[in-house]
């Protein structure tokens, strides 16, 4: 095989495991005598799969029995719309706008009632996770509303804000299953799966039971939380093949050892990168190293030619997709659970070759 090391901020790459696995199973899943692209989500043999991916993301996460899990469908961004026509009783909201994913979040919320942000990084172009604390909230707000992880910027919370007790909701899609988190902390996790746990076209909701049931009237059915969870996801027909890769990608990362071990090798992965970025003057690291993302490098050389010409022959050497976003410029490294160390250590050399071929003027 002449697999790339793919740094894709989504969709992205999949371990190779998992990879392998869907290819044996893809024309004959089992004794099904069909693919899993071919079976009737109603069908026994579809009703294993998900329900099996259901209690693995459980053990995964440790979700407490008081949550439901959907597996659904529209992106992360279908969820700025339903998170406030499911949550806003007293038509207040509170948004920690930290950027782009988070400020998209906040400007669709507004369409529904009186969305506040509450601290913004914005000024400083999203380099940093704002700090608040409980006063920063109001206290009749309905919910809280974070992006956990911000992928474009390459920033990350390294703290979970103290609402006390108004439900906190985050968008975890760019480090969901990156490590340990305590879901008693949050009223809601959302995530679209196309960054670290499936292809694109599974979003997962995991949502506190007490939180279910206050729908406004206006709400379309496929938003209705309490309706997907009533249905077991399958109101209508789900995602199915997206939902048994996320399957096989939970069994994945039991088999390493859960996400303890997961969270060891993405720190091992990142320190990597990080400890070279700070050992030298050529690149420069904008993200405030309190709040930089384990799971998304950002990094320019301050040169827009060079900036240019880095992922071009980052590509020759078989790394892809390291052009950074258009609102930061220079280069991402998008370092998610399947990206291997030596994937990273490619990069780091690569990297080295190109400061040492390319002087700055």
């Amino acid at each position: 095989m002449n697999r790339v090391y793919n740094f894709s901020a989504g969709p992205s790459m999949l371990p190779l495991p998992v990879l392998e696995k869907a290819a044996s199973e893809l024309v004959n899943y089992g004794d099904a005598g069909m693919s899993v692209m071919e079976m009737s989500h109603r069908s026994p043999a579809y009703e294993a799969i998900i329900q099996k991916a259901e209690a693995d993301l459980r053990k995964v996460m440790n979700i407490p029995d008081n949550y439901k899990v959907l597996f659904l469908q529209g992106g992360a961004s279908t969820q700025f719309a339903a998170v406030p026509l499911n949550l806003m009783k007293t038509g207040k909201a509170d948004y920690i706008l930290s950027g782009q994913f988070s400020t998209k979040a906040y400007k669709e919320a507004q369409k529904y009632g009186d969305a506040k942000a509450v601290a913004s990084s914005k000024e400083d172009n999203f380099t940093y996770v704002p700090a608040t604390t409980r006063e920063s909230f109001r206290p009749d707000a309905d919910y809280v509303h974070i992006c956990f992880n911000n992928t474009i910027y390459g920033t990350k919370y390294n703290y979970i804000p103290d609402t006390g007790d108004i439900p906190l909701v985050a968008d975890m899609s760019s480090c969901i299953i990156s490590e340990p988190v305590d879901v008693t902390k949050f009223g809601v996790i959302y995530a679209g799966a196309q960054k670290n746990m499936a292809p694109a076209g599974l979003t997962v909701v995991i949502v506190r039971e007490d939180l279910l049931g206050n729908a406004r009237p206006e709400t379309p059915s496929m938003l209705d939380w309490q309706l997907m969870a009533d249905n077991g996801s399958m109101y209508n027909t789900p995602p199915c093949y997206a939902i048994y890769m996320a399957g096989l990608v939970y069994e994945w990362i039991l088999g390493l050892g859960g996400l303890e071990k997961m969270q060891e090798k993405n720190q091992k992965k990142a320190a990597l990168l990080y400890d070279y970025l700070d050992s030298q003057d050529y690149y420069i690291a904008p993200v405030k190293k309190e709040s930089r993302s384990m799971m998304n490098v950002t990094f320019v050389t301050g040169v827009e030619e060079l900036d240019k010409k880095f992922p071009k022959e980052a590509e020759k050497a078989g790394l892809m997709n390291l052009k950074g976003h258009r609102s930061v410029g220079g280069m991402r490294a998008s370092i998610y659970n399947a990206m291997p160390y030596e994937g990273v250590e490619a990069l780091v050399a690569f990297m080295k070759k190109f400061a040492a071929e390319n002087p700055k003027a």
